[in-house]
């Protein structure tokens, strides 16, 4: 008997405030280091990365912080702590640049996507700058008005 495959969507976080607060540059793919009972709760849909960023620390080590993953239910006393920090797995020259992109003013690495990739748990990272009210403000008005000639042409269509 094969094993069961799991959808992958359905254990799926996102991080929806990356798009309206930052500029995405370039994305990242790493892998993360979790405890068993982290993972258990990451299939379970336990977890959150909305207040998330990385940083690079003194080591040269990518680290996940303010990531939250609750703890398991069926856990023991050996359970994990909720908001520890968590090593990120990246290539040497993928490091060299979300470093050289961390030291510039209004740059942050902020996680995009939690993810199961063939087993394993994936998180998507990205390199952003930090919009302003006026780039905001910007984003929404063109929204509108693609909106606006959308209804329009739908309108044109119908007669």
């Amino acid at each position: 008997m094969a094993a069961k495959k799991q959808d992958s969507r359905s254990c799926e976080i996102v991080n929806r405030k990356v798009g309206y607060r930052y500029t995405i540059l370039q994305h990242f793919e790493a892998g993360i280091v979790l405890q068993g009972t982290e993972v258990k709760a990451f299939r379970a849909g336990s977890a959150q990365i909305s207040d998330a960023f990385v940083r690079i620390n003194r080591a040269g080590i990518p680290v996940l912080l303010n990531a939250h993953i609750d703890e398991y239910s069926h856990g023991t006393d050996a359970n994990h702590m909720p908001t520890r920090l968590r090593s990120l797995l990246l290539h040497k020259s993928e490091i060299d640049k979300l470093r050289a992109g961390q030291e510039k003013e209004g740059m942050a690495i902020i996680p995009t996507h939690m993810y199961l990739k063939h087993g394993l748990v994936k998180v998507d990272i990205a390199l952003c700058k930090g919009k302003d009210m006026r780039d905001r403000r910007r984003e929404l008005k063109q929204r509108t008005e693609f909106r606006e000639i959308g209804r329009a042409i739908a309108n044109l269509c119908r007669q």
